[in-house]
């Protein structure tokens, strides 16, 4: 057997939960790491891993291992990294899951020169708006807007998306345009409700004045495109980041809604778990949005 084999193997069944994720997610068979698993407990003569016909959890020893063991690979691959005739670009494949909307308007039209200066990063990437198991999902790292609120992850502040409230000509045209945040509360206008863990709307302020409001809803979402969508096709006015509703102001298919207003900014992050080595392909790519969100989202902007 080889031992750093069966350690990488045992290390991804940890964080996955599961052989068969982690098979897939090394390139092995899952009849390999298995094997692998189970010499490595055989030479150590310790067991490592409850087996559950659902899932698979690591025992104290094994908690204790892989603690030091992901230390150990870590090291391995600074040593193996900075060889004098070792590759110095980044390398590998890399897991995110970003937001639907900054995937597709930000991140994704930015992809080409981030792959020219990183050629050899291969990036599987989730464009959603659900919760992220980061260790179940095997994902290296999320981009987060909102407060992060798992205190167990590493959460690095990388921008600040502005907020307007906007709505569609047709709903202005049929409920009237409001001009001040209290008249969403009318019954005869509608917001589009966001679904998520978070706070929203934000505190809108103007001088001393405070607003914080809601208001009747006849859909709420819980994905940022579909999000949009519901707005431009006048189900109510809706809270958006500049970034998402620019285009469709300046082709007049939304307006934007009290102007006078100040609306708190949502904080942008990046997270992942503080027991996963920060390889060079995850360092860069968070630098990475870090620069992009420079532009478009800066902080404190």
């Amino acid at each position: 057997m080889d031992r750093f084999d069966g350690m990488r193997a045992f290390v991804r069944v940890v964080e996955s939960g599961s052989f068969t994720k982690a098979a897939d997610n090394l390139g092995w068979s899952r009849t390999t790491v298995t094997q692998l698993v189970q010499q490595l407990e055989a030479r150590l003569q310790l067991k490592l891993l409850h087996r559950t016909t659902r899932r698979v959890n690591v025992t104290t020893d094994g908690a204790v291992y892989y603690e030091r063991v992901l230390r150990l690979l870590a090291e391995l691959e600074d040593i193996e990294g900075n060889l004098p005739g070792a590759p110095t670009a980044p390398r590998g494949l890399l897991r995110v899951d970003v937001p639907s909307p900054l995937a597709n308007i930000l991140l994704v039209p930015a992809l080409p020169a981030f792959h020219a200066r990183f050629p050899d990063i291969q990036l599987d990437m989730g464009a959603s708006d659900r919760k992220v198991d980061l260790i179940g999902d095997n994902v290296d790292c999320v981009v987060r807007g909102g407060e992060i609120k798992d205190q167990g992850l590493v959460a690095r502040h990388v921008g600040d998306l502005q907020l307007g409230v906007y709505a569609a000509p047709a709903y202005l045209a049929q409920a009237g345009t409001p001009v001040h945040p209290d008249e969403l509360r009318d019954p005869r206008h509608r917001i589009v409700r966001y679904r998520w863990d978070g706070d929203l709307p934000y505190a809108m302020r103007k001088g001393r004045e405070t607003a914080k409001v809601g208001g009747r809803y006849v859909l709420a979402i819980d994905d940022g495109n579909t999000y949009l969508t519901a707005g431009l096709s006048g189900l109510g006015a809706l809270w958006l980041p500049h970034y998402m509703a620019r285009q469709h102001v300046a082709s007049g298919a939304l307006v934007p809604l009290f102007t006078d207003w100040r609306i708190d900014a949502m904080p942008l992050y990046v997270a992942y778990p503080p027991n996963r080595y920060v390889s060079k392909q995850l360092r860069v790519f968070i630098d990475w949005v870090v620069e992009l969100m420079a532009v478009h989202a800066p902080r404190g902007g």
